[in-house]
């Protein structure tokens, strides 16, 4: 028997970009559901899953995968069948690589920052360089459509589309048609509106319990 697959999930986190991608992938999986309102991330027994009491965080048989680009590419890889990760000698599998570790080394910190109003470093010492080349260097990505890879949807506009559509809500992004448009049309996909209802009967059920 294959190991169980394990999504530790709080609703309408971080983790609901995961939740869709293994909606995506037609995966087998069990959610451990967890209220972040009432702090269960922050509780002993997460806390010996991620000690940073974040989601998501993947358990897969005795293998327990935390931060989000790991988890994409560890679970993309466990399904090659659904054919959302370029294999190894693939010439599309190094851009897939570069732009799903450009998310987490440039993008999200280079919009934290702004969001925060932090003043990064100087653009040569500066992890991401400074924000206008890093998204600029991002929306020419984009523009060459229709997916971050071309024409190949991968699980990399899973994570892209999914973090672009909450900071778009909550207008950390510029308003531009490539980014509303790149998110309408990979979130028209189903594995969203299957996310999105079970994370709309998850919170229901903890606000219920309250």
């Amino acid at each position: 028997m294959a190991p169980q697959l394990t999504l530790y999930h709080c609703p309408y986190s971080r983790s609901t970009g995961v939740l869709t991608l293994l909606e995506e992938l037609h995966a087998p999986y069990d959610l451990h559901v967890m209220n972040m309102k009432k702090g269960e991330n922050r509780e002993a027994a997460y806390l010996a899953v991620n000690p940073m009491g974040k989601v998501p965080a993947v358990r897969h048989g005795d293998a327990v995968i935390t931060e989000q680009v790991a988890i994409y590419l560890y679970l993309a890889d466990l399904f090659p069948d659904a054919k959302l990760a370029p294999p190894l000698g693939d010439p599309l599998r190094g851009p897939y690589l570069r732009w799903m570790a450009f998310y987490g080394s440039c993008f999200e910190p280079a919009i934290v920052d702004k969001w925060m109003k932090n003043t990064p470093a100087d653009k040569t010492s500066c992890h991401y360089g400074d924000f206008d080349t890093m998204f600029n260097t991002l929306i020419e990505q984009l523009s060459k459509g229709p997916y971050l890879l071309g024409e190949q949807f991968s699980a990399l506009d899973v994570l892209w589309a999914s973090a672009m559509g909450w900071m778009g809500a909550y207008e950390l992004l510029p308003k531009l048609p490539v980014i509303e448009q790149y998110v309408a049309r990979v979130m028209s996909r189903p594995s969203f509106a299957a996310a999105n209802t079970k994370d709309g009967e998850l919170a229901a059920a903890q606000a219920d319990a309250a």
